[in-house]
């Protein structure tokens, strides 16, 4: 859909389709209740801000509707075919997907909380990297990082909700 289209539609219509970009209802309503928007790098700048002024526990709220890296997520939800796409460079070399799910587990008993980082793009292989170097993180740091990637991909998903051609941030 572009601008004008999500800017006019329901809030009903919309909601479900926004909450698969990032499911905490406050940044959901946010983004709804300040439309209309002038343009793209409105709509993307406010999504941006919106996820970076979540606090903890609407971060952890967000982090339950991922599936950990590496799973396949089940079903026919929007969510699940995006995670499916996102997490396409994981493949299925055994080996790998092995190492990603003691990864995932090291780093959950570390942090208490699923491994999340924006996987469009990286191969299994880049994850794995990045997963283990993660795990060296203190918490406060590693926070930083979770709320940076959360924030990486709710932007990336408004852009399949909405065409905002060359808005979106690295």
């Amino acid at each position: 859909m572009n601008l004008e289209e999500f800017n006019n539609a329901s809030a009903e219509r919309l909601r479900p389709m926004v909450a698969a970009c990032c499911d905490v209802p406050r940044w959901v309503a946010g983004l709804l209740d300040a439309r209309p928007y002038d343009d793209a790098r409105a709509l993307v700048a406010a999504a941006d801000q919106g996820v970076r002024d979540l606090d903890d526990a609407e971060v952890d709220l967000a982090l339950a509707a991922h599936p950990r890296i590496g799973d396949r997520p089940d079903g026919d939800s929007t969510e699940a075919s995006w995670s499916r796409g996102e997490q396409a460079g994981v493949g299925d070399d055994a080996e790998v997907r092995t190492a990603l799910a003691a990864g995932n587990r090291s780093y959950e008993q570390r942090f208490g909380r699923v491994f999340l980082i924006c996987a469009t793009g990286l191969s299994a292989e880049q994850i794995l990297t990045r997963l283990r170097e993660r795990l060296a993180n203190d918490e406060t740091t590693e926070a930083g990082v979770v709320r940076d990637e959360l924030r990486k991909i709710a932007v990336l998903r408004l852009a399949k909700v909405v065409d905002v051609g060359q808005e979106v941030p690295a």
